[in-house]
């Protein structure tokens, strides 16, 4: 009997192949879909012999204009309409927004902001004709606060926070919209963004596996949020006490010993 397919953008590497790993267990067959074709492949082949589980690899960079449309058309010719999105691909920038590349900033907005958007717009349209759908957004704890030195991936995550939230009720009851807002954890994202962890943060650390299952959990309990880690939590909750330009300060405070790192 065929299953239903849940789409997980950035599978090729981090929270991604947790994300697409969880789904299989929880018996999704899967379209995965990053830049890298190789890392996915390997990560189906591993599926289908753990879980029995059906991958489609697309292989597309949904920084590039057009990508959403290009990814619905290709999954329309095979007959695949998902019942789950995952927009979990996205990366950031640590350094000084004057300071940074204008190309690599225009995709980094591409991708975390535009790209995200599309695709719950044109899945989401689907799931609404079919009476019912999931729909995972992949925020930050950086979705709560502005974060001098990470300005502009903050304010796009900012975007994502209040996307889903409003989605979550407008789309309701036959479309679930959550926000999943990771803290640190142990994926590649340091090293794109240039981002060195403070011995302070350390403790929060969380592992790729148990984001994912905190973040499909509150998916399929139909919450608007969820901040994974209760250390992450008593921060949101913390930082929401101070003024918020008080707030910005002490993060710029840290944000520039780990760029002195």
């Amino acid at each position: 009997m065929r299953r239903d397919y849940a789409v997980v953008t950035g599978a090729s590497s981090g929270l991604g192949v947790s994300l697409a790993t969880e789904l299989a267990r929880r018996g999704y067959d899967l379209v995965m879909v990053a830049r890298r074709e190789k890392p996915m492949q390997e990560l189906a082949d591993r599926l289908r012999d753990t879980f029995g589980t059906s991958s489609v690899i697309e292989a597309l960079d949904l920084a590039q204009i057009g990508s959403a449309a290009e990814l619905h058309a290709r999954l329309g010719k095979q007959g695949i309409s998902p019942k789950v999105l995952v927009n979990n691909a996205g990366f950031g920038l640590n350094h000084p927004f004057l300071d940074e590349d204008p190309a690599r900033l225009q995709s980094m907005l591409q991708l975390d902001i535009v790209a995200l958007t599309e695709l719950t717009q044109i899945f989401g349209r689907d799931m609404r004709e079919q009476g019912s759908g999931h729909i995972l957004l992949v925020g930050s704890l950086a979705s709560y606060q502005p974060a001098p030195l990470m300005a502009a991936y903050a304010a796009a995550k900012a975007y994502v926070l209040s996307l889903g939230e409003a989605l979550n009720v407008e789309l309701a009851p036959k479309v679930g919209v959550t926000v999943l807002s990771p803290g640190l954890m142990e994926t590649e994202f340091n090293d794109v963004s240039g981002y060195q962890t403070p011995a302070s943060l350390r403790a929060t650390i969380l592992s790729t596996d148990r984001v994912a299952e905190i973040g499909l959990d509150a998916l399929f309990a139909g919450k608007p949020t969820v901040i994974a880690g209760r250390m992450n939590k008593a921060i949101v909750f913390s930082s929401r006490l101070l003024p918020r330009h008080v707030s910005a300060k002490g993060t710029y405070r840290m944000a520039q010993k780990s760029l002195n790192t």
